[in-house]
């Protein structure tokens, strides 16, 4: 009987062999055609134990059922369910439009998956062994599920459209001739994405890709010590939460949620470099406990990214750099452990509006943390810690933060005025602290008085003068501009003219340091 022949009727063709006749009739009957015998060591899709013809079924058959199959029983659904199955030759089903249900578990294809440009209901690999899967511009009405699926030559998912869900959890990767391991670019999934446990080998590239709810990668590993990236994912869009945080594992696996106390977890890993530039997150980037590994020319990038939160609670880097030049969010929750050392750290125009630091994260770290981003001097992050601390209440948080700014912008001044910065330091902390300028003040007019009671005082009018009084003479000394009728009534010699100068040109320099200060209060207010 050739193909095609008395489908309608549903007979069985004549060709088929046993294994392919009892899919067949599975097929008609909506139920699952398992072949397993039993044996987990066996039944291991990725292991080494051939499967014989009796559980093989041609790739060829399976295409037939799936595009122009038999009618369903009556009162029954057609599905392709099969468990235990190897299926021969390349199972191609390119441009193709399926409208039965697919869910194969613990299967074995011989050669690629096929998918480009068809379409699907929903479709169900798992934990199946597939040399390579090539869905580009596949479309699923519902979800398309590999879990805990090997992949010896890499996944393409390039521009596919997931109505729902797109399950990765626990499957393993490998990278293509290309060097990536799944190929997503301008991929889009309607609502979750979750690729928890998973394994790459190569790169990762999610570039444009859009997810509606969250994009779970809690606990996967990541390596790709063959190029730059192991993560490439540039112009992300993510409805709610990028996880890049730990998964449980050895116990009931709750896809999702946050591991129970006492769960032995899995950190999200990685190793090579992650790009995560122009990224767009609903909620949050949340990187609790994260783990990277870098050579010294990779990096985390996150350039200009926006999402109202990001958790940076990951351990720092030892080397490798982290990019956040541009980015803007509302809450930066960190830890004082997380950031890399100097030099490796790049936060030029980084927005953020709140700082939530988990666990001790003293102002000295914080300046370091400053200083470690700007390895020539630059005011801007200064600024914006100091506006976030203000804002926050640390008024004088916030002013030890802009005396810092002076400090490290005094190093980047010729000579001269380093020693005018120095002098503004000492005196009045650059504005800063104000009651310094008193306190110079009053030590300067007390020594003065009293040497000033020792002095020969001349008067300049022997006829008419008033009481000489060392204290007020000291102070009309120190006081620029303000006359207190005392330093023109008297002439001194020697060295106490000199001491006279001296108080003059310290008077002014205070003055003048307290003038500047208060001009940089007020432009700062």
């Amino acid at each position: 009987m050739t193909e095609g022949a008395g489908l309608r009727a549903g007979d069985v063709p004549d060709d088929l062999t046993a294994a392919e006749a009892g899919m067949w009739q599975a097929f008609r009957n909506g139920s699952v055609y398992d072949l397993s015998s039993g044996d987990t060591v066996v039944d291991d899709p990725h292991g080494g134990h051939p499967w014989g013809p009796e559980r093989t079924v041609r790739a060829r058959i399976v295409c037939w059922l799936l595009l122009d199959g038999p009618p369903a029983l009556s009162g029954r659904v057609a599905s392709l369910k099969l468990t235990g199955v190897q299926i021969s030759g390349v199972l191609d089903l390119a441009g193709g439009t399926v409208t039965p249900y697919v869910e194969l578990k613990g299967c074995r294809f011989e050669r690629e998956v096929l998918l480009p440009e068809a379409r699907f209901q929903t479709v169900r690999l798992v934990d199946c062994s597939v040399p390579r899967l090539e869905a580009a511009r596949v479309h699923t009405e519902g979800d398309l599920h590999l879990p805990r699926c090997r992949f010896h030559n890499g996944v393409r998912l390039t521009d596919a459209h997931i109505g729902t869900d797109l399950l990765l959890n626990q499957a393993i990767v490998y990278r293509d001739r290309t060097g990536r391991s799944i190929a997503a670019d301008g991929m889009t999934v309607g609502q979750d994405l979750q690729a928890e446990l998973l394994e790459s080998h190569g790169e990762l590239s999610l570039r444009s890709a859009k997810v509606g709810v969250s994009l779970s990668l809690r606990g996967a590993r990541l390596a790709n010590p063959y190029t730059r990236l192991a993560l490439n994912a540039p112009q992300l869009t993510v409805g709610r939460t990028l996880y890049l945080t730990p998964a449980g594992v050895g116990g009931p696996w709750l896809s999702g949620t946050t591991p129970a106390r006492g769960t032995r977890i899995q950190r999200f890993s990685c190793q090579g470099g992650v790009r995560l530039d122009d990224g767009r997150f609903g909620d949050a980037v949340d990187l609790e406990r994260a783990r990277f590994t870098f050579t010294d020319d990779q990096e985390l990038s996150l350039l200009r990214i926006q999402a109202p939160e990001l958790r940076f609670l990951g351990e720092g880097p030892q080397r490798g750099k982290v990019v956040l030049s541009g980015a803007r969010v509302v809450n930066l929750i960190d830890s004082a452990t997380s950031w890399p050392g100097p030099g490796n750290l790049h936060m030029g125009g980084f927005v953020y509006e709140n700082l939530v630091p988990q666990g001790p994260f003293p102002l000295d770290t914080r300046l370091d943390w400053v200083a470690a981003a700007t390895a020539e001097y630059a005011p801007e992050p200064y600024e914006r810690l100091a506006t976030v601390l203000r804002n926050a209440g640390e008024d004088e948080d916030a002013r030890e933060v802009l005396l810092a700014k002076q400090r490290r912008r005094r190093e980047s001044l010729p000579v001269a005025a380093k020693v005018w910065g120095v002098v503004q330091d000492w005196t009045v902390a650059y504005g800063y602290r104000p009651g310094r300028a008193a306190v110079w003040m009053a030590v300067l007019w007390a020594a003065s008085s009293l040497a000033f009671t020792h002095a020969d005082h001349a008067p300049v009018n022997a006829n008419g003068h008033p009481p000489w009084s060392p204290a007020l003479f000291a102070l009309d000394l120190l006081l620029p501009v303000i006359d207190l009728g005392q330093v023109g009534q008297w002439q001194l010699h020697g060295g106490w003219q000199w001491l006279s100068v001296a108080l003059i040109l310290l008077g002014w320099i205070l003055a003048t340091t307290v003038a500047a200060g208060a001009t940089r209060l007020l432009r700062r207010g």
